[in-house]
């Protein structure tokens, strides 16, 4: 089934915040965890070696890139996992896929005639 791409000349969406927010070692932690559940600042603290105002700029540029929202919850803040917001990523990703898929019917379309060709020869 034919994937969908963009023409070559279409202007990519900009997945260069959300490159830039899964550039950290850190960050792809917090994403782990975050696509577990739900948590807060502190919760997401407990898991790594950081104080919380660390985890909580790591946790700005993962929002800055789409990747998680926040939402108020009293005075907690609750981060959540944004499965949308990987789309751009995923967009920039299938240009490289329709690259493959077209120089993979090209090698096949080339081994079926040599193919062909074989079958022909033998046949004389």
């Amino acid at each position: 089934m034919p994937r969908p791409s963009l023409p070559p000349d279409a202007p990519a969406p900009d997945a260069q915040p959300t490159f830039r927010a899964l550039s950290d070692p850190t960050r792809r932690g917090i994403l782990r965890h975050l696509a577990q559940r739900d948590m807060t600042i502190a919760e997401v603290a407990q898991n790594f070696d950081m104080t919380r105002a660390a985890i909580k700029k790591h946790l700005t540029v993962l929002s800055d890139g789409g990747l998680i929202t926040v939402r108020a919850r009293g005075r907690e803040k609750i981060n959540a996992l944004n499965k949308d917001g990987f789309a751009p990523l995923l967009t920039w990703l299938e240009t490289f896929d329709q690259f493959w898929d077209d120089r993979l019917a090209a090698l096949k379309s080339a081994i079926e005639d040599i193919e062909d060709v074989e079958k022909d020869q033998t046949h004389d």
